[in-house]
């Protein structure tokens, strides 16, 4: 009670701020009444009159720079004291900062008497056109502003027709009271009572030390899981060393029976002792009855080898580097993603690596935590097709790292974008083919597989892969690998069920294509849709089993393993949808499959099957393309 009693004047006043704020009048008089029969000390609070007092300053500071054509302090002012989000948000922020760069670039052509100085002019118009070339180059499309891009290199605006409402007498006037209007307002909504802002300070806090804490969580079960590999495996190598030590003690207790040690016996001694790399060579190629050969490879296999002293890289200016994302040239944005790219996957694994990514992911670099109307990653919607082109392929680097996968896959608004971008380019160029790269490691995580299957890109999939031939070796692969693991969900399933003949026709198709690659997604993708009993009686009308055992007789031993799993499946009378359902299972993402021509398997958690059963999982295209875009 003593401490509410010491701060109860600080209290009220902020309900009383609040209440006045807020506009309930009636319940502030009843407060206000209450207060004074009760003896309650009601102050106006401190905070609320400053900063009416410096708003009213600042104010005044910008319409005595305006009258006064003082450029340099009118800007500074404008841009300290207007929030970022409204200058760039804002539409009707963004027309009045144009208008007023154009008050000031023809402020000496109006107040002048005789020549305006002709240095001093020429400055301001520079100014105005380093403004046109930069954050004003975003309404350049806009009908109302087009004519004004020609200002500058007109010799003379007072006489041509296109400027002549700017050297009317109403112009400035009504210029200066739109200025005023919306600075009003925007004071008016930056003074708000202390009482909101203590609950939005409150809130953000919050909700960054909750994203801070869930970062911080992911990285220490990261590292347990490294330092747990790394136990196992010293764990192994000293039950090994225990089961070396005792027969050695064995043999030394025979030697003094008499009993030789052979070499053989010595050589399978110290190839147990070896790392696995060198057990093979070692075996042939050591001479073990040299004395003191089998000691001196031992000693030297402990020794330490010499670390490579690998630099962190220096750290970017995030901030500069994304404006310029946003409001650069075409050419200039093109360098840059060119880049960032090459700085993540030119770095060295790692330290070096995960400092970069995480630099990018921290400073939330492709703006995934924006919501203003401009973004990085609207830059996959440029004009520019090169722009375009790195942009996906920056986003296809990021999708390459289990990090860069969970920053981007934080909301589905980046799978959205990409999906839109896909369906857009019509041809089959870079592009496409590094939007559908990330895509496709997308699929690795279950909330974005889901998306994926609703958005109905499974029948975009099985759209371009009717004409596999029109297709490069990674978009076909890519495109196979993804339609795979989105049937690997019922809800995938019961989407192919919709089109079960023309899916059965394409995946038959490609069983025989040349590119061998894609044959296990192709398998994996039949056997899985096989599980529903409509498209089962689909493929037995339309003869699949015949076409099957004709692949029997080609392919090789896995491929035939795998073809008589799919037949057996093709002729099963089972309900046995559960058995791939991947549905129960953990999500798929750090532990990515990889494929170099055979299908690889594992077990889901807690479902029992037979050591000969097949089982299809996410995976990422195998080779060189499991990792980064060329």
């Amino acid at each position: 009670m003593g401490d509410v009693l010491a701060h109860e004047s600080e209290l009220l006043a902020l309900v009383k701020e609040y209440l006045d704020f807020a506009e309930f009048e009636d319940t502030l008089k009843t407060f206000s009444k209450e207060c004074k029969i009760k003896g309650k000390p009601l102050s106006k609070t401190a905070g609320g009159s400053l900063r009416d007092s410096k708003s009213l300053v600042i104010q005044k500071d910008l319409i005595a720079a305006f009258d006064s054509g003082d450029q340099k302090v009118f800007f500074d002012l404008w841009e300290e004291h207007v929030p970022n989000s409204i200058r760039d948000g804002d539409p009707l922020a963004q027309k009045l900062e144009f208008y007023l760069h154009i008050h000031f670039a023809i402020y000496l052509l109006k107040h002048s008497v005789g020549r305006p100085d002709k240095e001093d002019l020429d400055e301001r118009i520079s100014y105005f056109k380093t403004y046109l070339e930069t954050k004003g180059a975003a309404l350049s499309q806009t009908t109302e502003f087009l004519p004004f891009y020609a200002l500058p290199f007109v010799p003379n605006p007072m006489v041509h027709p296109s400027f002549k409402e700017l050297f009317q007498d109403s112009w400035t006037p009504e210029l200066k009271l739109k200025l005023e209007k919306f600075l009003a307002l925007i004071f008016k909504a930056s003074n708000t009572p202390k009482l909101l802002t203590l609950y939005k300070e409150n809130g953000q806090s919050n909700k960054e030390m909750s994203q801070q804490l869930h970062q911080q969580l992911i990285e220490a079960e990261r590292r347990s899981m490294t330092y747990l590999k790394r136990y196992n495996k010293i764990q192994a190598d000293y039950h090994n060393l225990i089961g070396v030590t005792a027969e050695l003690v064995d043999s030394l207790e025979a030697t003094v029976s008499g009993k030789m040690i052979t070499p053989e016996y010595l050589q399978s001694v110290c190839v147990r002792l070896f790392s696995n790399q060198m057990r093979q060579s070692l075996a042939h190629s050591v001479d073990f009855t040299r004395p003191g050969t089998a000691s001196t490879m031992l000693r030297a296999s402990l020794a330490p080898g010499k670390l490579k002293d690998v630099p962190l890289l220096p750290s970017l200016d995030y901030e500069k580097l994304k404006k310029d994302l946003i409001w650069g040239s075409d050419r200039l944005k093109a360098f840059l993603l060119q880049a960032l790219r090459w700085r993540l996957t030119t770095s060295h694994p790692g330290e070096q690596r995960e400092t970069v990514l995480e630099a990018y992911i921290g400073n939330d670099l492709l703006d995934c935590h924006s919501h203003g109307q401009r973004s990085v990653l609207q830059l996959l919607h440029s004009k520019s097709e090169v722009v375009r082109q790195y942009m996906a392929r920056l986003i296809n680097a990021f999708a390459s790292l289990a990090e860069g996968r969970l920053y981007l896959a934080q909301t589905t608004r980046v799978l959205r974008m990409l999906e839109e971008r896909l369906k857009e380019e019509d041809e089959d160029v870079v592009t496409r083919e590094n939007i559908l790269g990330a895509l496709q490691k997308f699929s690795l995580r279950r909330p974005l597989q889901t998306a994926m299957i609703r958005d109905g890109l499974i029948f975009w999939l099985i759209d371009i892969l009717k004409d596999p031939d029109c297709l490069s070796d990674y978009t076909l692969e890519y495109s196979v690998a993804l339609l795979m693991n989105l049937c690997l969900r019922s809800a995938g399933k019961n989407m192919c069920a919709k089109v079960a003949g023309l899916v059965l026709k394409v995946l038959s198709d490609l069983l025989g294509h040349e590119n061998h690659e894609i044959q296990p997604y192709v398998n994996g993708a039949l056997y899985s849709i096989l599980s529903i009993p409509s498209i089962r009686e689909e493929a037995r009308a339309m003869g699949m089993e015949y076409v099957l055992r004709c692949f029997i007789k080609e392919g090789n031993a896995e491929m035939v393993r795998q073809i008589e799993f799919i037949i057996k499946q093709l002729n099963s009378e089972e309900l046995q949808d559960g058995v791939l359902e991947s549905d129960d299972d953990e999500e798929e993402d750090d532990e990515i499959m990889t494929n170099t021509g055979k299908m690889r398997r594992k077990g889901l958690a807690g479902v029992q099957r037979s050591a000969d059963e097949p089982l299809c999982r996410p995976v990422t295209p195998g080779g060189h393309r499991t990792g980064y875009p060329v």
